[in-house]
């Protein structure tokens, strides 16, 4: 497990220095093709720094506004509450804050920047649907989320993904609104131009196969982990059951949070199971009662 979190710790750090560089790369691009001259590098400095310092801080937030969760009061789910205190002295971390999404279907997930700013948030379908070993199950899940320090890299994943998106659809909409510069080298500004669009192509791409690789893999980790705190694999295994058996449809997610949650939020067939966040729920129910 401590192999892990520093894995994480290095990850998240590398991830901001690559979205950091993509954004400088793309800030320069745009200085060539439109003229803007060392003030857009300047300009794509500043904005890469300020992204990346508000995603470290605030994206547990902009992922709990996103999603229209709320508080949750200890009177209205007390077991919750008391679950979720019992799992953070079992996993040996401060007890996270409770967060409810008013939702039908079953779901869940962690969020956070550390360990002593967690939250862990539920659907009230999740809260109807589940027992308490199948609770429990799910709660240990984004408790393992917690120790393991996915919830800071997964956070900052879920917005910096979404700004590399926004950004590569900004380059290609500047491209019908600008030109090459006349007193430039034809040749250089056309290579400097096919490289851009090249670049505002392939970026969002490769930011979201980097978003369904780091989920994946921590799904399983976190399964395993899960176990450990309950020692009864069968409740993890039956929750996901009933989650994947649920034909409700999460109402409040988006693509760049799909992969917070224990299971897939979108329901599809085989095509869009190939491009999920999430490992299959039928190997991963294997995997547990290989476990037990």
């Amino acid at each position: 497990m401590f192999d892990q979190i520093a894995a994480n710790k290095r990850r998240t750090v590398i991830l901001i220095v690559l979205f950091i560089a993509v954004v400088i790369g793309l800030g320069y691009l745009f200085s060539v093709f439109f003229s803007y001259g060392p003030i857009g590098l300047v300009v794509a400095g500043a904005f890469a720094f300020l992204m990346s310092w508000g995603s470290y801080y605030y994206s547990d937030k902009i992922v709990l506004k996103a999603s229209r969760a709320r508080p949750l009061e200890h009177s209205e789910y007390p077991y919750l509450s008391n679950t979720i205190e019992g799992l953070a002295i079992a996993g040996g971390v401060p007890k996270p804050k409770a967060y409810v999404i008013k939702d039908p279907a079953p779901n869940a997930f962690a969020t956070g920047r550390n360990p002593e700013n967690a939250v862990i948030a539920v659907t009230t379908g999740l809260l109807e649907k589940l027992n308490r070993q199948e609770l429990e199950g799910v709660i240990a899940h984004e408790m393992s989320h917690i120790r393991n320090f996915d919830i800071r890299l997964m956070a900052i994943v879920s917005v910096l993904v979404g700004l590399v998106i926004i950004m590569a659809d900004w380059f290609r909409f500047s491209m019908f609104f600008g030109g090459l510069d006349d007193n430039r080298n034809s040749n250089v500004a056309l290579i400097m131009m096919v490289v851009g669009i090249v670049l505002a192509i392939v970026a969002p791409i490769f930011a979201m196969l980097i978003q369904f690789a780091v989920s994946r893999r921590r799904e399983y980790l976190a399964d395993a982990s899960a176990v450990q705190l309950t020692r009864y694999p069968t409740g993890l295994a039956d929750a996901l059951r009933k989650l994947a058996s649920d034909k409700n449809q999460l109402k409040t997610a988006s693509n760049a949070t799909a992969h917070l949650f224990i299971v897939a939020p979108f329901k599809g067939k085989a095509i869009a199971n190939f491009f999920s966040t999430h490992p299959p729920i039928e190997e991963r129910i294997k995997r547990l009662e290989e476990i037990g």
